[in-house]
């Protein structure tokens, strides 16, 4: 089988190590890829929003199954150009994307719909903005509604930091045509934890929960980030209050989450002529009444990819789940996949200096040797210079994950190589995991 995977960053190099690791008889094209993909298949030098490009490199390279990683070129329509051209492709089309492209329309349909979520009003002036988080009351999140790199999303501890938040994003364009309408939404408190499903836009494969830290520095401090790292699996379940609600004490915490999220977000896309194939990824508060949707993706996370495969267990494989949601034909015996996990999984990321604002890059980056076969490390933002060289070339550069028996363990071994690294400026998290461990050791 061959495989196209478009994107060049540390989910991408994720899902080609997954299939080469499943399956080594799979052939791996990536556009463009990077140096660690480069191990695994062949990069091609086509940009992930070059449509056109890609549609012709997977008819002229027989592709079956092309796999789009990054959310922009799913925003662009690559899905509905594939799909007009007869080709296989693994994600939604332009409009069901507006999931994650447009927090506006994914609101509306979520209050509309009964989804349970936090409460919100969509703004284009800054007056009327203001107004509404006064009525919300501090502590208010403020969000740009379309793309912002995953960093769109303000938590406002005052009215005031609402206020220089609105202003910032409407008027000062901090994030482009991305902020053109602001969502002001209600505060919701508990722990965040990140579902994937995989879905033919009725049935759905839900793979276990993760949680990411999106803050640059330890102790959840410092600007906010695209994510420096992750960590499977999480043991939070279902609240007290919540099973009390729902009358069913023999509820799961992902039995709820299928029923009261997943399949109602799927159905209510459908009816909106929007049916969604491809992976839905549902960003979720754990509030005392339940869990609540903080905002939905239309793609794998990053860096949440990078610490769930290691570990994921499933059959069929994770590339003909993938390939039988992309036709659509993910039936009632597949979406009853049987997924497991090998253990814990703790995923550490590498920035470049001077990261989330302006990342510093082409510092030659050194990499020693991996010795621990349970150690895996994904190129995000690498490339090699005219000598070939490894240097740095975005923002986040590395994701080091490692597989062990227990949490502890696996934060132990990420952080020991991650440690090991070295390039100019690098910055790191020594804490991925630490809620997690502290429930182990309150235990």
């Amino acid at each position: 089988m061959r495989v196209l995977i478009v994107g060049g960053g540390g989910r991408e190099h994720a899902l080609a190590w997954k299939f080469k690791h499943d399956d080594p008889s799979i052939e791996i094209l990536a556009a463009p890829g990077n140096p660690g993909i480069a191990a695994l298949g062949e990069c091609v030098a086509i940009s992930a929003s070059d449509v056109d490009s890609l549609a012709t490199l997977a008819t002229a390279r027989a592709v079956d199954l092309t796999v789009v990683g990054p959310e922009a070129p799913l925003a662009e329509g690559i899905v509905d150009h594939f799909r007009a051209a007869g080709l296989a492709i693994f994600g939604p089309t332009r409009a069901a994307a507006e999931i994650e492209t447009s927090k506006a329309f994914a609101k509306r349909l979520m209050l509309e719909d009964g989804i349970p979520t936090a409460r919100a009003e969509v703004h284009t002036e800054v007056g009327a903005a203001r107004a509404c988080a006064r009525r919300f009351g501090a502590p208010v999140v403020i969000k740009a509604s379309g793309l912002a790199a995953g960093k769109g999303v303000i938590v406002c501890r005052t009215l005031a930091e609402a206020d220089a938040a609105i202003a910032d994003i409407l008027e000062g364009n901090r994030f482009g045509d991305a902020g053109a309408e602001v969502l002001v939404e209600e505060f919701m408190e508990g722990e965040e934890l990140s579902v994937f499903a995989i879905t033919d836009g009725e049935h759905a494969v839900i793979l276990p929960g993760l949680q990411d830290h999106k803050r640059l520095c330890d102790n959840d401090l410092g600007p906010n980030t695209g994510g420096m790292g992750a960590y499977l699996p999480v043991s939070v379940g279902l609240p007290d209050q919540t099973i009390s609600a729902i009358h069913d004490r023999s509820a799961s915490l992902y039995a709820v989450v299928a029923r009261d999220i997943i399949r109602p977000t799927l159905a209510g896309l459908e009816r909106r002529g929007r049916r969604f194939t491809g992976l839905l990824y549902a960003g979720l508060m754990l509030t005392r009444r339940g869990p609540k949707v903080v905002e939905f993706n239309c793609r794998f996370g990053d860096p949440e990819t990078q610490a769930l495969l290691p570990a994921l267990r499933i059959e069929p494989t994770l590339l003909k789940l993938m390939a039988a949601a992309s036709a659509g034909s993910l039936g009632a015996r597949d979406s009853a996949a049987v997924v497991d996990l090998a253990g814990a999984c703790v995923t550490t990321v590498l920035a470049a200096a001077n990261y989330p604002e302006k990342p510093r890059t082409g510092d030659p980056i050194e990499l020693p040797p991996i010795v621990d076969d349970e150690i895996v490390v994904f190129h995000a933002g690498t490339s090699r210079d005219a000598q070939g060289r490894l240097v740095t070339a975005g923002g986040r550069v590395l994701a080091v994950s490692a597989v062990a028996p227990d949490i502890e363990q696996a934060h132990r071994r990420s952080l020991d190589y991650a440690k090991r690294v070295h390039f100019a400026g690098c910055q790191l998290r020594t804490d991925i995991g630490w809620r997690e461990i502290a429930r182990r050791g309150d235990g």
